[in-house]
């Protein structure tokens, strides 16, 4: 493709999947509220619009007008820096998210991504792996004991679970030999026996629950929100956050949960690869259906987990990690590479 047209695409693209992926994190606060809500014999948000659909645009309006407080106690500019720095690296690790095929427009074949690199999985693993510094940064900044605590936490956890996080995926790359989303996607097409899909959750099964069990702990939600515990820590790493910056950690959580929920739909289940092909005028529209689908359903399984399971102490989390996740990743990486081996 051409410089310009391609540099238009892509500004295109970037604006609608931003939009989209905000629209998505507002919206996927008022899931959790109304699953939450139902499992508690609660209705949720009904006030605001129709099913209460309109809440999170109150809520926006609502941090918007708050009075924005600064402490006079804190370090400013990383004060400052830290909640933009936390949702800025939410926001871009979706830039490598293939969501479907492509579609031809005047001619040009145009991938449904923002950019398609070699080494997409390394680039989110590294982009999210920065986005602790913001909760980290927000937790000492804030001068405040229980805040750096928890971002004391969120350091620690981050680092126990990112190795198992990591060692669950290279079973799948080695079966797919590429560090490329899109390639990962497409080494899982065809069929097993003629009718159980070629997706890696049937031949690394163990690493997806690695893999699943460490983005909780990674996107610190419960059971393994220990960062921002207010039973011990008040709130944790933003004790001392008001308005917009209070509410930006939790587009970054809300974020990263959309993007855990993407990358587990593209590694283990087939990414935009559905039972029905459709089609000719199909064909654009059923992959991405079908990938919205897979990521919907990993986001109702974080609200199910929420509303079911208790918070570990924060002994019972490290020993999980490092007892139990590292070894059974580090098996099933053996396994697996002895059996592509043979």
């Amino acid at each position: 493709m051409p410089l310009v047209p391609f540099i238009v695409a892509s500004v295109i693209k970037s604006i609608i999947v931003i939009f989209i992926l905000l629209t998505a994190v507002a919206y996927t606060v008022w899931l959790e509220r109304k699953v939450v809500g139902h499992m508690q014999n609660r209705w949720g948000p009904t006030r605001v619009g129709p099913f209460g659909l309109l809440q999170p645009a109150a809520d926006g309006i609502k941090f918007l007008l708050k009075e924005d407080l600064t402490p006079p106690h804190v370090y400013k500019p990383l004060f400052l820096a830290a909640p933009m720095i936390a949702v800025i690296f939410a926001l871009t690790s979706i830039a490598v998210i293939p969501f479907g095929t492509s579609i031809t427009i005047a001619g040009y074949n145009i991938p449904l991504q923002i950019t398609d690199v070699n080494i997409g999985l390394l680039l989110i693993l590294g982009v999210t792996s920065i986005g602790v510094y913001g909760v980290a940064l927000a937790g000492w900044s804030s001068n405040n004991k229980y805040s750096l605590l928890g971002g004391l936490r969120a350091s620690a956890q981050m680092i126990s679970y990112e190795i198992s996080l990591g060692l669950s995926l290279v079973g799948v790359l080695i079966l797919s030999g590429s560090f490329s989303l899109r390639s990962i996607v497409e080494a899982q097409s065809g069929l097993y026996w003629g009718f159980i899909p070629r997706w890696n959750i049937f031949p690394q099964f163990f690493a997806f629950f690695c893999y699943l069990i460490a983005a909780y702990a990674e996107t610190n939600r419960i059971p393994f929100d220990l960062p921002e515990a207010e039973t011990e820590l008040v709130a944790g790493y933003h004790t001392e956050y008001s308005a917009m910056k209070f509410a930006m950690f939790f587009m970054a959580e809300y974020a990263n949960m959309i993007t855990v929920g993407c990358l587990a739909t593209l590694l283990f289940f087939g990414g935009w690869l559905g039972p029905v092909a459709g089609p000719a005028p199909l064909r654009v529209i059923l992959p991405v259906f079908w990938f919205v689908l897979k990521v919907f359903v990993f986001l109702f399984i974080y609200i199910w987990v929420r509303g079911t399971l208790p918070r570990f102490r924060y002994d019972q989390l490290m020993a999980f990690g490092w007892k139990f996740l590292l070894p059974l990743a580090l098996v099933n990486l053996i396994a697996t590479a002895i059996v592509v081996v043979r």
